[in-house]
């Protein structure tokens, strides 16, 4: 199973991601680590795209050898998003605007999730994780 964290930066999604991986014995993948691991700080939209299909990459990896892959990133494009294929999508939509004028001005705002978290609260990824584990959530 794959499943795609989205949002602004500083929505929360790291803050979720790890401990729900941790919790449903999945494997978290993280923009900003494999960003730095690929030394690729290219944030033109050619880089973001680029980075969406290294994200995938990387899942579908985790995904074959019989994981579950957490990746959390921006992913500010439907196209990127579309791309990456996920299972399920998680919107992380707890702030109007993040840290960055940029990926603001070119986020583009889901039409269809499978979850949208509009106020992050501690036990978010307790719940998430139960559906996961109590097998409400499959792959697709």
């Amino acid at each position: 199973m794959k499943i795609l964290i989205f949002g602004l930066p500083g929505s929360g999604k790291s803050t979720l991601a790890e401990p729900l991986a941790d919790m449903v014995g999945g494997v978290w993948i993280n923009a900003d680590k494999i960003r730095e691991e690929y030394n690729d700080w290219d944030f033109t939209d050619e880089g973001r795209m680029r980075q969406a299909m290294r994200m995938k990459f990387l899942s579908d990896g985790v995904v074959k050898a019989g994981k579950i892959a957490i990746t959390d990133f921006v992913c500010p494009f439907q196209k990127a998003r579309d791309q990456f294929d996920p299972d399920y999508t998680i919107y992380m939509n707890t702030i109007k605007e993040g840290r960055f004028e940029d990926t603001n001005a070119i986020f583009e705002k889901p039409t269809e999730v499978d979850c949208e978290i509009s106020s992050f609260y501690p036990d978010a990824h307790e719940e998430i994780g139960q559906l996961i584990l109590d097998g409400q959530w499959q792959k697709k």
